[in-house]
């Protein structure tokens, strides 16, 4: 039993460890948000549905949610990935166009209100863990699948471009690893809630990266196809035109074509 436990809070911890990098990735987004000084075509909303999740299994998490600190990995990353989804919501708001700012305000106290309610009513109304647990979980479920749903309109974005410039690599290998871990510590917990959302995330972060695989060597054939249409074709002169051209043997012509 021991040995169990052992297990499931190294997995948690590891699990820790990939969410973190997952959350740190959309740093370079807005990096460029900052640097460009304008949101450009990037939405905030997959932002506003991960703060949802983050809040929630944090919730979900406190001992007054959970027994204990029986799932303090879950409160460890999603209390930082709080920190972050905040820090990118501020920033989206700092840059975005007064339309923008006023569709994200009305989000972000829809889910801050929500969130109150999911609160109040198993903090106050609920009266056993077992039914706080049943209540936020099932909340935190459907928002769980909606962050990792997020993802399929950047998939159908790949398929129809044949282009993976919006899913880059380490964010779809790290939502694999992070659903993949946490499904194994949801299961080792025995708790559903834990690993259902991951059931969902898990098969759609290796969707991504099989994507990625075929798509990436498509579009280097189309970079290949591009350079040779638009590179410098060498015409060769004949023999006899050799000594008129000063020796020159080689005359780039480029190809407008």
């Amino acid at each position: 039993m021991r040995s169990l436990y052992t297990i499931r809070m190294a997995v948690g911890v590891i699990g820790n460890g990939a969410s973190l990098l997952l959350y740190a990735v959309p740093i370079l987004t807005f990096w460029r948000v900052i640097k460009k000084k304008s949101t450009e075509e990037f939405s905030c909303v997959p932002y506003i549905v991960a703060l949802m999740n983050c809040l929630l299994y944090t919730w979900y998490g406190l001992p007054i949610v959970s027994k204990g600190w029986e799932n303090f990995p879950v409160v460890t990353i999603n209390g930082l990935g709080i920190l972050l989804e905040f820090s990118f919501i501020s920033i989206y708001l700092c840059f975005a166009s007064s339309q923008e700012k006023k569709k994200v305000g009305l989000r972000l106290v829809g889910v801050i209100t929500i969130f109150c309610c999911v609160g109040m009513i198993s903090a106050f109304v609920l009266k056993t863990h077992h039914l706080r647990k049943l209540f936020v979980g099932c909340i935190g479920l459907v928002a769980s699948i909606a962050m990792y749903a997020s993802p399929l309109v950047a998939m159908k974005r790949v398929i129809k471009t044949k282009s993976v410039e919006f899913m880059p690599f380490y964010l779809s290998f790290f939502s694999f690893s992070a659903s993949s871990l946490w499904l194994a510590y949801g299961l080792l917990s025995h708790d559903l809630f834990l690993a259902s959302p991951n059931l969902v995330g898990s098969p759609l972060g290796m969707l991504q990266l099989v994507l990625y695989c075929i798509y990436r060597n498509k579009e280097h054939e189309q970079e290949e196809v591009k350079m040779e249409k638009g590179g410098v074709v060498i015409e060769t002169l004949p023999n006899w035109d050799l000594e008129k051209n000063n020796n020159e043997h080689q005359i780039p012509l480029q190809n407008t074509s």
